[in-house]
């Protein structure tokens, strides 16, 4: 039993990762990737920043969050200032303009989602909800525990 919940689990994460990076390469028009949407995420709900903790907290290497943060300060999404006690290290800030796009990204997304979910009841979508963020987190154990 247990073999055959694990391969569907497995067949259908992979299903799922190939039609997101479809979707993804096709709708390259949106202002926020993935990686910039989740470090203005982080930024806004649990303040100021650098690149080191981001790059630990979101499980990316340093030198994307550095491309993505400068992306972000380029923008205006997001301002850097510089630490007291090392001028060369910064911390990035979440700006008026960097939440109000975020916002409108969120609802965006979430209106996606909404679409896909139209015919599930409001417990199903709670379900998912909660498992999905369950998997995450025990994905986030797992290779944290690798390095």
């Amino acid at each position: 039993m247990k073999e055959k919940s694990l391969a569907q689990i497995e067949l259908e994460m992979a299903v799922l990762s190939r039609r997101i990076a479809s979707v993804a390469r096709s709708k390259r028009e949106e202002n926020l990737v993935r990686a910039a949407y989740l470090l203005l995420y982080q930024i806004s709900t649990h303040g100021p920043a650098g690149v080191k903790g981001l790059a630990e907290e979101l499980q990316l290497d340093i030198s994307t969050v550095s491309r993505q943060a400068a992306s972000l300060d380029q923008k205006g999404y997001v301002k850097k200032t510089p630490l007291a006690q090392d001028k060369r290290s910064y911390l990035y800030e979440i700006t008026e303009e960097g939440q109000r796009e975020m916002t409108e990204y969120q609802k965006v997304r979430r209106e996606k989602v909404d679409e896909l979910l139209v015919d599930w009841t409001e417990e199903e979508r709670e379900q998912f909800g909660v498992l999905l963020k369950k998997f995450n987190e025990s994905v986030k154990v797992y290779w944290s525990s690798e390095d």
